[in-house]
């Protein structure tokens, strides 16, 4: 009968013992070897979670720099190049940043104020050589080291230019609005006196022209023409005037047939001084027997309005603006402004009916113009275009449906 092979189970100290593993060199290297491979797995964790950590870092859409305690940029991820690619290069001192005109970090500065353990939220603005003022609101955070002290910086940099810049034409927006306001007021004051300078100066006018010994007074030979002019003058004030409170007057809504060329030359009596300090030329071509619309002639003031003090925005120097009025095969009520001014690019022009878009210098609009504009012409059932070269000027047309005698 064979004889079972019987497996005897060893002690591993024991066997270990028996191979010379616990006091040779080969039980030295198998410990070292050990070690290796628990190394390495650390290191791969370590890689793994650096991977992770650099995704998170770079998905930031912030800019974001982390700073040593010497005040030196040690990390930034890729925002920050967008905006600020030399000052920010790892081993750049804080000051390049953020007091680039003093030598030393002064105790405000964001940096400096997180190494000594503050967190510190400020806004600060960038204006390149060549480019746009930018804003960005800057929060400086201490990180601390496994000692629990503040060894080094965090810094979040956010882009708030668009959200500023909304902020200020808002705030331009409510200071038109207030001087508007004034502006009436103190238009409807101007008229009384107006109307008690045109008044005498017709009854003075009136007494020359009756009293014989008046007319044959060689003194007075140039009164009937000196006061003429002060009539004539005190008159065309009060219609600017009017035309200024009714452009001001609040609109109630509500449609009536309205002349378009009778609009026009209201809005004219308002913009024509701008004309002749800017030195641009007004061309009219009305058709005389252009039909109603139907509209708010507070509205169509507002649009007409606009659209000529674009006009006149975008000449730079002499030109000339052309308003036409006339009717269209398909029976619409068209008004075409015409410009030769600096023109839209194609970037732009798709965008200026958006609310607060602009192209102007600040202090010339805060982009509300042509939205306003395009959301009356709307209502009104109209329809409003443009065309523009650059250097060559802009036409913007407006149809409106003429009303049916």
């Amino acid at each position: 009968m064979d004889k079972v092979a019987v497996r005897t189970k060893f002690d591993e100290s024991v066997l270990e013992r028996l191979l010379g593993l616990d006091n040779s060199k080969i039980g030295f290297y198998a410990e070292v070897k050990q070690k290796i491979h628990e190394l390495e797995a650390a290191n791969l964790g370590l890689r793994s979670k650096s991977s992770e950590f650099q995704a998170l870092f770079d998905s930031i859409s912030d800019g974001v720099i982390v700073y040593d305690s010497r005040g030196k940029v040690q990390h930034r991820n890729h925002v920050c190049p967008q905006y600020f690619s030399q000052e920010t290069l790892p081993g750049s001192l804080c000051g390049e940043l953020f007091h680039p005109e003093e030598e030393s970090a002064p105790l405000d500065c964001p940096v400096e104020r997180a190494l000594r353990g503050e967190r510190v939220e400020i806004s600060i603005a960038s204006q390149p050589s060549s480019g746009k003022i930018r804003y960005f609101d800057v929060t400086a955070t201490p990180i601390e080291d496994s000692n629990g002290e503040q060894s080094r910086a965090l810094v979040f940099m956010r882009d708030v230019t668009e959200k500023r810049l909304h902020e200020l034409q808002l705030m331009q927006a409510e200071k038109l609005s207030s001087i508007g306001i004034l502006a009436a007021g103190v238009a409807h004051e101007i008229n009384n006196p107006l109307s008690s300078v045109a008044g005498y100066a017709e009854a003075l006018l009136r007494r020359i022209s009756k009293e014989q010994a008046l007319i044959e007074d060689p003194r007075f030979d140039v009164f009937p023409k000196y006061l003429q002019v002060i009539i004539q003058e005190s008159y065309r004030c009060k219609r600017i005037i009017d035309c200024l409170l009714s452009f001001s007057r609040k609109s109630d809504g509500s449609a009536s047939n309205i002349n378009l060329n009778d609009v026009l030359n209201e809005v004219l009596e308002l913009v024509r001084f701008k004309s002749r300090y800017d030195k641009i030329e007004i061309r009219t071509d009305f058709q005389s027997d252009l039909p109603d619309v139907s509209g708010d002639s507070a509205g169509l003031r507002q649009v007409c309005m606009n659209l000529l003090i674009n006009a006149h925005q975008a000449i730079r120097g002499a030109g000339f603006v052309a308003i036409t009025t006339r009717v269209t095969p398909e029976s619409m009520v068209a008004l075409e402004i015409r410009d030769s001014g600096c023109g839209i690019s194609k970037d732009a022009i798709e965008q200026i009916w958006d609310p607060f878009f602009t192209t102007k210098n600040v202090g010339q609009g805060i982009g509300l113009g042509l939205a306003v504009t395009y959301n009356i012409v709307k209502r009104l059932g109209g329809e409003i275009s443009v065309e523009s070269q650059i250097d060559k000027g802009s036409k913007f047309t407006v149809r409106m449906p003429a009303c049916q005698k």
